[in-house]
């Protein structure tokens, strides 16, 4: 059986196994809201039908490879992934809260998934299924006073885009301004809270992965953040931070919000236009290497200048234009660092990147938590296994993020693999850091999707706080913002 047959089965008994768990610890009776099962029972229930339909569906499959000819048989296989993906993305959509946002992720952090599943999986990235018109209208009524036709001079019932906590319509105020409206799906609140209960027992298998991982910190963590992302006015409060941080910057845009129309959960906000990141794909390899930079500088600017990254970087958060002209949405999953923590980051880098001294590197990782102090393995060998990400980074030279690479990433943290085991036994992930290891992963997978081509070094000493000089034409464009907007010191 190949890697991507073995991964098609192991997701499937993993799904399986998840099922187990959730359905043997369900507690709390249901109370759906609007149709959306929100108590911890009803969902384990729904996650425990999906994988009980993948289970069975495996089983089929099965026996109709057993009497199939070699030819015949990958047919099969790819029939099969292909209704599994279509059958998981229509369960996650339904759903929406914490698993939705699971299934995202999976869409396009591992391009070496079979193309089938991550396209199917990539719908739940801008494509989930929406609440109804009637229902969408209720809320903004209950939020706003009055219906939206009233509240708005213009109201369009089919929603741009529907996602794991709320869905966007067009609409046009009454002085005429176009914007975005984000509606709260009812019950979400509910529900997410039923699937971060059911974190806490998903969450106790890690330590047989990472044995040095704080569990309850992490969790905490998690829970943290995706409670924040329910408070419209949380992101309200975020969106206008880097909307105002970045105002004028050259190619990055961040929609503004307009406060008098917003509340805990419905959002108003400038209406931005742009391509989705599925179109995009479709540019030239040189728009694609515009917009994969303008998305590097966004992710490192924000986090050595503003000290506060955006953490939810999937492709369905971008809106593009040619020449690198990128629009940045959706501001609910936001964590600020402190700066000794910042200093941290960069602390790792220098060690890695700059001096090349695995010694540095390892004390690095010591202070910021990556690794236990005194952990009886060799300097070079926790160098090596964090030092993957600096890859791109590590050379002054052109390089090219390809897909593959970016999975290897991906799999190396999230699979435990075997050649690093002496590290992982003594590796944990610190809650501070588990959003910023999303952005390390969701960047890479991204730029990786675009086999996006730059001297990343050079991009790279221009972010960092030793802010060294311009190095492409974005780059002079973007210092001219900062001296204008910041001053001349960075």
């Amino acid at each position: 059986m190949t890697t991507t047959r073995r991964g098609v089965w192991a997701g499937a008994a993993a799904a399986v196994a998840l099922a187990v768990v959730l359905w043997r610890h369900r507690a709390a009776r249901d109370v759906p809201v609007a149709g959306l099962a929100t108590s911890r029972l009803r969902r384990s229930a729904e996650v425990a039908q999906l994988a009980g339909g993948v289970g069975v569906g495996a089983a089929v499959h099965r026996t109709r490879r057993v009497f199939a000819t070699v030819e015949r048989r990958e047919t099969l296989d790819a029939e099969f992934e292909l209704r599994t993906a279509e059958q998981v993305a229509s369960a996650l959509g339904g759903m929406k809260g914490a698993l939705m946002k699971l299934g995202q992720l999976a869409s396009f952090l591992d391009d070496a998934m079979p193309e089938p599943v991550r396209l199917a999986l990539a719908q739940l990235q801008q494509d989930a299924p929406p609440m109804s018109a009637a229902l969408c209208a209720q809320v903004v009524a209950s939020e706003l006073g009055a219906p939206p036709d009233h509240v708005f001079s213009h109201w369009d019932p089919v929603p741009l885009a529907a996602a794991s906590i709320g869905q966007v319509h067009r609409a046009v105020t009454t002085d005429d301004r176009a914007v975005a409206v984000k509606v709260q799906y009812p019950g979400v609140a509910e529900a997410i809270g039923s699937d971060l209960a059911n974190l806490n027992l998903v969450a106790m298998g890690l330590p047989a992965l990472f044995p040095a991982l704080d569990v309850p910190a992490m969790v905490g963590e998690i829970k943290a953040r995706l409670t924040e992302e329910l408070d419209y006015r949380h992101e309200a409060d975020n969106q206008r931070l880097f909307a105002e941080w970045f105002a004028g910057h050259p190619n990055i845009s961040v929609p503004g919000v307009l406060d008098e129309l917003s509340t805990a959960r419905v959002l108003t906000t400038e209406l931005a236009d742009g391509v989705r990141f599925s179109e995009m794909e479709g540019w030239s390899q040189g728009e694609r290497n515009l917009a994969a930079e303008t998305i590097y500088r966004f992710v490192f600017r924000s986090l050595y200048g503003l000290g506060a990254f955006n953490g939810d970087p999937h492709p369905g958060n971008y809106l593009f234009r040619p020449g690198g002209q990128v629009t940045f949405l959706d501001f609910g999953l936001v964590k600020r660092l402190t700066p000794t923590e910042v200093d941290l980051c960069f602390a790792m880098v220098r060690g890695a990147v700059i001096r090349h001294d695995p010694a540095s590197v390892r004390r690095a990782c010591e202070d910021a938590g990556f690794i236990a102090r005194g952990a009886p393995v060799s300097d070079e060998r926790v160098a090596e296994y964090m030092g993957i990400f600096w890859e791109p980074v590590r050379t002054d030279g052109v390089t090219t993020i390809t897909a593959a690479w970016a999975s290897e990433v991906a799999r190396r943290y999230l699979e435990g693999r075997s050649e690093f085991g002496d590290v992982l036994e003594y590796a944990s992930l610190p809650a501070s850091f588990v959003v910023l290891q999303r952005i390390n992963l969701g960047l890479l997978a991204l730029l990786g999707r675009l086999q996006a081509t730059g001297n990343w070094r050079r991009v790279a000493e221009e972010l960092w706080p030793t802010a060294g000089p311009p190095s492409t034409a974005m780059g002079r464009a973007e210092a001219q913002w900062w001296a204008a907007t910041h001053g001349a010191g960075r």
